[in-house]
């Protein structure tokens, strides 16, 4: 299997609620039976039905709304953009369930939940690099510091 993802799918308990709040944060979808596909760089977001996302994947789903054990992330490229973006989620609907703090690595980041609960983590990274079209590129963790 190659080391990629292809497409992220969120099960979702109303599809309208849930493409209106990703539109009012600026992002641009496409409906095709009953699903939304949003282009996120070189992934695709999909919001499906929880209900049949679960049916599709052969899981009985209880409709609990509790973690699920699953966050996404958006870095961005200062420390001011966490905060612009966290204002923006909170003003399209969003709960901020972590305000930006400074991170136990030298960054700063914050979260906030989606109306159906999906974890967003909004981070600074000093030390992940982001390419012209948003690409997180990782630093070998195995080099050693200069000097």
């Amino acid at each position: 299997m190659e080391q990629r993802i292809s497409l992220v799918t969120l099960g979702v308990t109303d599809l309208a609620r849930a493409r209106a709040f990703y539109e009012r944060l600026g992002w641009r979808g496409q409906e095709v039976q009953q699903t939304v596909f949003f282009q996120a760089g070189p992934l695709v977001v999909v919001l499906w039905g929880r209900a049949a996302l679960a049916a599709d994947a052969g899981i009985d789903d209880p409709g609990t709304d509790g973690f699920g054990g699953m966050a996404l992330a958006h870095n961005v490229r200062s420390r001011a953009e966490v905060d612009e973006v966290l204002a923006d989620a909170a003003a399209a609907g969003a709960t901020v369930t972590r305000p930006a703090a400074e991170t136990f690595y030298g960054g700063y980041a914050g979260c906030f939940t989606d109306p159906d609960g999906h974890v967003w983590e909004i981070a600074h990274n000093p030390g992940f690099s982001l390419g012209a079209d948003g690409a997180l590129a990782l630093p070998d963790f195995g080099a050693q510091p200069p000097g």
